[in-house]
């Protein structure tokens, strides 16, 4: 088998270093002056990396996943597949689906579920798509932990960027009030105390959290207010508090979503 690698950044590159220790034929274009993985054959053009791929995976940013498609596009030989791993909506995996299908290259969104480094091929993923079955048979059997979600393109990327609407929201708040810690001459108290909160943290956590704000909602709204308040006072641009005021002031007509009961 040989695997063409669109892309060798930090991701890229670790991945396609642990295909190649794997016994996978590794050949890899990228145009930046970056460092080729050992094991890993660099060719000049994409055109001439896609040639006699069976899979071709491109690692690349959000924004240069239709340019990685289609630059060597008519090079891929029609009995490989082609694997999108960038970090994309619905709406984009869907269109780079439909060209790549076009070409008769079954094709496979995949979301890497946590960051690469430190992990190369094991990264937890999913993958959905015409092709992701074969897909995850492969790679599972490389060791990557990869799902399948189903065979619609976008369904993977969907659940990752409503995962990062939680994960990266997180470390933006966490962001804030550590700035406003180290004005309030608090941040080492402030924390120790989230990472004990975090540490603790379970599923019956997460399900107080959510359901107790149906029933505090006024409450806990005036405590956002004065959060943000307080925010205001050191100095601070409280742009994540205010988006919790926001949606807490939605509640009483909003309502919660429906959280999945705990099992006994």
């Amino acid at each position: 088998m040989r695997i063409t690698v669109f892309g060798l950044g930090e991701a890229g590159s670790r991945i396609a270093a642990d295909l190649a220790q794997a016994g996978i034929g590794i050949q890899a274009y990228d145009p930046a002056p970056v460092l080729t993985p050992p094991g890993v054959e660099r060719l000049d053009t994409p055109q001439a990396a896609a040639a006699g791929a069976d899979l071709v995976i491109a690692l690349t940013a959000g924004g240069d996943a239709l340019t990685a498609l289609r630059q060597a596009l008519e090079q891929i030989p029609v009995q490989a597949s082609y694997a999108d791993f960038s970090t994309n909506t619905a709406v984009a995996k869907r269109e780079l689906a439909g060209i790549a299908e076009n070409r008769g290259l079954p094709f496979i969104d995949v979301a890497l579920m946590s960051t690469v480094p430190g992990k190369g091929l094991r990264t937890p993923a999913l993958a959905s798509g015409s092709g992701a079955i074969r897909f995850v048979e492969l790679f599972h059997g490389l060791g990557m932990p990869v799902a399948m979600v189903s065979e619609t393109p976008g369904d993977a990327a969907t659940r990752k960027l409503l995962r990062s609407v939680v994960i990266k929201g997180i470390a933006g708040t966490v962001i804030e009030a550590m700035r406003a810690a180290e004005i309030a001459g608090c941040a080492d108290w402030l924390w120790r105390n989230l990472a004990e909160e975090i540490t603790r943290a379970d599923e019956a956590f997460l399900s107080r959290l959510v359901r107790g704000t149906g029933q505090h909602a006024s409450r806990r709204l005036h405590e956002m207010e004065a959060s943000r308040d307080l925010l205001l006072q050191l100095g601070v641009e409280p742009v994540m508090t205010r988006a919790t005021v926001e949606n807490l002031r939605g509640v009483p007509e909003q309502g919660l979503p429906d959280i999945p009961v705990l099992p006994d």
